[in-house]
């Protein structure tokens, strides 16, 4: 089989991440995959790039990328705003795309790329996560939430699937950060326009990616939203209570005025605690489990027996989604999903400017939260 054709559009800090996960992969034996291209408006950067990673065709235009470099699939490492025109240019051209978080700005924005791949969001959480009929022919559409990869990850939702854990009750979810005032003085950071929202969106959204995939569906979120010590237009801390589906309910914090850096997760079950501790990834000794009184022995028993060895990060999503495009089979995080997280994000802004408890359902194609962020409510 030939190798895929890979190029990776922007060509700033989490491109070289990219880059470099793309070599570990095939280094490591995995699904083998050629870097033929990069993409950058920038072009004392992008011929620094180029030369650091022996990447020969390197180009001004997404055009030229695309007609030039022919790749099987592009790497959108560009600012936020961005990744809805280039995504839309990719998959009319026939390349799949894989896009760093968040995947757009808006749930409106979101919905387009599902669409041009074969189904919106909601289509496609109506077929299923696992198989359905909306998308399952090429280009396809998905979105870098590398943390849902890791070993520890995977453990916890292959043991609350099997019932070892009991039912899903309690949950925490606290991204506590800090990021200085220079951080926010990059021209697109910290803008309702560019970066679609503060640390919510462009921080927290990994640890909530994983607390449904962990959960499900998600049913009702009820948040508050501060801009408390940064100069910007978005938020620098939000909280939320969400219900999911299931019953269980979660607490979410997301801040970026924390100096003593943290990122943690809690899942109460009935059987078990299962938490992760940890900063920008995590390995397996990480992640703690804590049995409850008469479950101890086939709790401890499961969660030694089940997946270990892989630390989240991007090398490790990677890994799968290569696998999957060599074989012709839809990559994972595809737009059902990156949906539901996109959606929970849209909720909490939406519960924050408008001071009630939110739905899904009222983030439906024509309302405000759909289409901006903020729903076009002045901060």
């Amino acid at each position: 089989m030939a190798a895929l054709r890979v190029a990776i559009a922007g060509t700033g800090n989490i491109a070289r991440v990219h880059a470099k996960a793309l070599a570990a992969v095939t280094a490591a034996g995995g699904p083998d995959a050629a870097l033929v291209a990069v993409m950058d408006v920038d072009e004392s950067q992008l011929k620094s790039f180029g030369a650091e990673f022996g990447v020969r065709g390197t180009y001004r235009h997404l055009t030229d990328l695309l007609d030039q470099g022919r790749p099987d699939l592009v790497h959108l490492c560009t600012p936020p705003a961005t990744h809805y025109p280039l995504a839309l240019g990719c998959l009319r051209a026939g390349a799949s795309v894989l896009v760093e978080k968040p995947p757009t700005i808006s749930l409106r924005e979101f919905d387009r790329p599902a669409a041009a791949q074969g189904g919106t969001a909601a289509q496609g959480a109506a077929a299923g996560a696992q198989g359905g009929t909306a998308g399952d022919g090429p280009p396809w559409f998905a979105t870098v939430f590398q943390h849902r990869f890791g070993s520890g990850q995977r453990r916890l939702k292959a043991l609350a699937a099997a019932g070892v854990l009991g039912r899903p009750l309690v949950a925490l979810c606290h991204t506590t950060w800090f990021r200085d005032q220079a951080y926010f003085d990059v021209p697109w950071r910290g803008r309702w326009d560019t970066e679609g929202g503060g640390p919510t969106m462009g921080h927290g959204i990994h640890q909530m990616d994983m607390l449904v995939d962990a959960l499900g569906e998600w049913t009702e979120v009820s948040a508050v939203a501060r801009t408390q010590a940064r100069a910007m237009p978005t938020e620098d801390v939000s909280l939320a209570h969400v219900t999911f589906a299931n019953g269980a309910v979660a607490s979410v914090v997301n801040s970026v005025l924390s100096p003593r850096e943290e990122t943690y997760l809690r899942f109460d079950f009935e059987r078990a605690t299962v938490e992760v501790t940890h900063l920008y990834g995590y390995g397996d000794d990480d992640w703690r489990v804590t049995p409850a009184p008469g479950c101890h022995d086939e709790v401890l028993k499961a969660w030694r027996h089940a997946e270990h060895g892989t630390r989240s990060g991007h090398a490790a999503q990677f890994a799968h989604v290569l696998a999957a495009l060599g074989t012709g089979r839809r990559p994972p995080v595809g737009p059902a999903e990156a949906g539901r997280t996109m959606a929970l994000v849209a909720g909490i802004y939406a519960s924050a400017f408008t001071g009630r408890p939110v739905t899904p359902e009222q983030l439906a194609p024509g309302t405000p939260f759909y289409g901006q962020m903020n729903g076009g409510i002045p901060a």
